[in-house]
């Protein structure tokens, strides 16, 4: 079993459920078990360790390797330790597969690069000129908050490597997300005199339609280099409350995933331009407590650079969800996502990840931050 395995195997086993998926106290809820694990399993290699306390009970962990020489640059290694839920954490390997919540999303990333950090930290080949942190954060699942307390701490690098289960390519664009609710009112009235009312609902499957067949039409239209074309999908929908009242309520919850350029202002101007023009009437809300923005990093940026040639990647490439690099790249640090697995594992019942891919990313990341400044 090499360094990387044992150490997710032990990562898997500590359940660190993000807490908004689940009830309040529940056991596995939150990253306290790993980022104590992390602390101590770090502070034994002799490397410098910190908590930063985001909320009560749930810390990001910075874990240093200084250079030898003075700090000029600084590069950020940035998993994540939440995970969504599961009904078992133990780790099971099937011959190169090892299953369990968080294997590949992205206790996997974990793995590899604390592993490849205490590596490098043994070696005669430590960079001279460059500080290297790995902050494993908290709350990725959810509203992304380890990342943006970190950056709004002052936290900044001239490369953020975001682990996420890239199938070990260096992404250099991703998509952000936007959450709108849209509601339709209308006027309830007694089942029996449905001509007295105005069904909400009715209205409501008008927008759905609409949404669904027009706009996406319309956003299908519009390409980028990278990423292809925003999408919208209607996810949920909610109204009336029983069969002998005609509905006055209606709401539903859109996922709308944009590529560089557009915004929530825009995006909402344009939807309520295009229900405006249809004649149906109705509110659009953004849901999500902060924004969630799309990235593309100029993959020419002397770091990024340097890290794809490492790996042999010669094109950009971009993912269509979201992850913590956007924040990271927003508030000024380039950032690229990269990581052991395949996102196609991520969320399913029998998460897994290759241990093939795990210990190649370990050396890849080893190789990368041996030959920095």
């Amino acid at each position: 079993m090499t360094p990387a395995t044992k150490l997710l195997r032990e990562l898997i086993a500590l359940p660190s459920v993000n807490p908004a998926f689940v009830p309040a106290n529940d056991p596995r809820a939150g990253e306290k078990n790993v980022a104590d694990f992390l602390t101590a399993f770090a502070g034994a290699a002799r490397l410098d360790v910190e908590q930063r306390e985001v909320f009560p009970e749930r810390s990001n962990v910075l874990v240093r390797l200084l250079p030898t020489a003075h700090a000029r640059y600084r590069v950020i290694l940035a998993p994540h330790m939440d995970t969504v839920p599961a009904d078992s954490f133990d780790p099971v390997t099937k011959n190169d597969r090892l299953f369990g919540r968080g294997a590949c999303d992205t206790k996997g990333s974990i793995a590899a690069m604390l592993t490849a950090l205490i590596a490098l930290a043994s070696s005669t080949a430590r960079p001279k000129q460059t500080e290297i942190v790995l902050a494993a954060l908290i709350d990725e699942e959810n509203g992304q908050c380890g990342s943006r307390a970190l950056t709004a701490q002052g936290f900044r690098g001239d490369l953020a490597i975001v682990g996420e289960p890239t199938k070990l390519r260096v992404i250099t664009a991703q998509k952000g997300d936007i959450w709108l609710t849209i509601r339709t009112r209308g006027k309830a009235a007694h089942g029996s005199r449905p001509d007295l009312g105005v069904n909400a609902v009715h209205e409501m499957a008008r927008v759905v339609d609409m949404i669904e067949t027009r706009y996406a039409a319309q956003l299908a239209r519009r390409k980028h280099r990278v990423l292809g074309s925003p999408t919208v999908n209607v996810g949920s929908i909610r109204g009336g409350t029983q069969p002998n009242i005609v509905p006055d309520d209606c709401e539903i919850s859109v996922d709308r995933r944009t590529i560089p350029g557009e915004t929530i202002a825009s995006v909402k101007r344009e939807i309520t331009a295009l229900l405006r023009a249809n004649k149906l009437r109705a509110e659009v809300t953004d849901q999500k407590a902060a924004p969630c923005w799309p990235m593309e990093t100029n993959p020419a940026s002397p770091f990024v650079k340097r890290f794809m040639q490492s790996l042999g990647q010669r094109e950009p490439q971009g993912v269509h969800y979201f992850s913590d690099a956007a924040i990271f790249a927003q508030t000024g640090t380039p950032a690229v996502l990269f990581g052991p697995g395949d996102i196609a594992q991520a969320h399913t019942v029998n998460e897994w990840i290759s241990l093939r891919s795990l210990d190649r990313a370990t050396v890849m990341l080893k190789k990368f931050l041996e030959a920095l400044p």
